[in-house]
């Protein structure tokens, strides 16, 4: 009935490559700060630091969806803890409905219900968030219409910018340290 082809989503590169530049301008600065500072003991605890913050961030930026003739499931890269994260596998069979839940912020987020109750997230920040519920739709027969995504690509293109101005401030920082001037 359906292909056994595999088809993935993967996080937004819009989402993905935001974060990323957040990450980068909070932190960048903090290594030539301490060594302008002459607090170079804290180097490597910082450098330490950024490193494990760096590690989790793509550790979780490597969700993916994964749908395919047998159901949907979420995973992660290989190499990620299954303590960090859990993947979650759903078979078309099993899925009963979707349930819609309001968040602290206003917005909605959805379950994937299975018969039993147990509630699985479904991914919104995805790139092809809108096939992704067309495929649910196609094979299960759930009318998924309502669902939107949770964030609109403004949000992200603002955040963007921000991010983009915080790093030319971090650029003037790291110039003023390099220079030696206090």
């Amino acid at each position: 009935m359906y292909p056994e082809t595999q088809t993935l989503f993967r996080i937004s590169p819009l989402v993905r490559y935001t974060l990323y530049g957040l990450l980068l301008a909070l932190v960048l600065p903090l290594p030539f700060l301490l060594v302008h500072q002459g607090a170079t003991q804290w180097l490597p605890v910082t450098l330490l630091g950024v490193s494990l913050g760096w590690g989790v961030l793509v550790g979780l930026m490597s969700q993916r969806v994964a749908v395919d003739g047998s159901g949907v499931r979420v995973e992660y890269a290989l190499w990620v803890p299954g303590r960090l994260v859990r993947g979650w596998q759903l078979p078309w069979e099993d899925l009963a409905h979707i349930q819609t839940r309001a968040t602290g912020q206003g917005g909605q987020v959805h379950y994937l219900v299975n018969y039993r109750g147990d509630r699985f997230l479904l991914p919104m920040r995805i790139a092809g968030f809108a096939r992704l519920l067309r495929l649910i739709e196609e094979r299960t027969g759930l009318d998924l219409t309502p669902i939107k995504p949770l964030a609109q690509p403004w949000m992200y293109l603002t955040l963007l910018f921000f991010v983009v101005m915080l790093l030319l401030v971090d650029v003037w920082v790291i110039a003023v340290a390099a220079s030696g001037h206090p």
